[in-house]
């Protein structure tokens, strides 16, 4: 891979942004493509690199953002004669180039890091961004108190929640021994997270809901706080509460999966369109090729169909607005 896609890759997984990276790894000619040629896809649909030409774009474009939808890899031959391609593992799809050739793309999709996000300074807190660190788990603590000999391993540490609000969709943990454990599940619960569990009894936590209640948090949010947080294995010392809170959040995080036969995270499946003239899908975010007539969009695998269209749209327009 060339440096300059290798540095975007880092940049974009500093960032915690999903992508995909496309390797050429079996051509045949006239292909244009090189094996070992590679493409960096970002979840908005723009495309770094070279795979082939416009022929493979649109493709590799759709496939790579349904990898990055559902964050699992796939192998792709694209052929003029797909039906000629089929092999075990492989997904044959058609190529529009007239030239011909054959080139087999593989789509690894990369996905952030989850997030765990803990208020506290206690050692069950501490314990479990242990834990977190070791398991993959990119750590955000915020507290007044905490510092980095505490949390050596945070990515961040706040001494409150900024303005801008928390991260979407992380797993909680509020272990603030009672101090102030009221604002840190607001801050919380507005944020949508996967997992929230709050240290603290069944009778703290009715007092809290009341006080929540009160300052306008949605009853079905509130619904979703975990406490006494962790499963039940009989933990008592700190370092087993924190245990049992991971075991918790991967009992969750596996159960979700199963359900969503994704990982985590789950975003949307991309808007797609069928190119009239050909009749490829062809991903709408970052289509190259588009057209309106009579107010509608028209999306296109490659400049020649979008040509042909142009051509006479009215011929073709029925068989191609956009599935969006």
């Amino acid at each position: 891979m060339r440096p300059e896609l290798l540095d975007l890759a880092a940049r974009l997984a500093a960032r915690g942004e999903a992508f995909a990276v496309v390797t050429v790894v079996r051509r045949e000619p006239p292909s244009s493509a090189r094996v070992g040629d590679a493409a960096v896809v970002t979840r908005g649909g723009e495309v770094h690199g070279w795979v082939g030409g416009g022929c493979t774009r649109s493709t590799l474009l759709r496939e790579s953002l349904r990898a990055i939808a559902d964050g699992e890899p796939r192998l792709l031959s694209l052929s003029t004669e797909p039906a000629a391609e089929h092999r075990p593992g492989v997904a044959a799809l058609p190529m529009t180039c007239k030239s011909g050739g054959v080139v087999d793309l593989y789509v690894e999709p990369v996905l952030p890091a989850p997030r765990l996000l803990l208020f506290g300074t206690s050692l069950a807190a501490r314990t479990l961004a242990r834990i977190g660190n070791a398991m993959g788990y990119r750590i955000d603590v915020v507290d007044p108190e905490a510092d980095q000999s505490a949390y050596p391993h945070a990515e961040r540490i706040l001494p409150q929640v900024p303005a801008e609000g928390l991260p979407q969709g992380a797993y909680v943990l509020v272990a603030t021994m009672s101090e102030r454990d009221l604002e840190a599940i607001e801050a919380a619960v507005r944020a949508a997270p996967a997992y929230l569990g709050v240290i603290t009894s069944r009778t703290r936590l009715a007092d809290l809901r009341k006080a929540l209640l009160a300052r306008g948090v949605a009853p079905e949010a509130l619904d979703r706080i975990t406490a006494p947080a962790g499963l039940d294995i009989g933990a008592r010392a700190p370092e087993e509460i924190a245990l049992s809170v991971m075991a918790q959040i991967v009992e969750l995080r596996r159960r979700r999966a199963a359900k969503t036969e994704a990982p985590e995270p789950v975003v949307a499946q991309p808007a797609e369109a069928i190119d009239p003239i050909c009749g490829m899908t062809v991903a709408v975010a970052g289509a190259k090729h588009v057209a309106e007539f009579m107010s509608r969009k028209y999306y296109f695998c490659c400049g020649g169909c979008r040509t042909k269209f142009l051509a006479d749209p009215a011929r073709y327009a029925a068989a191609g607005a956009a599935s969006s």
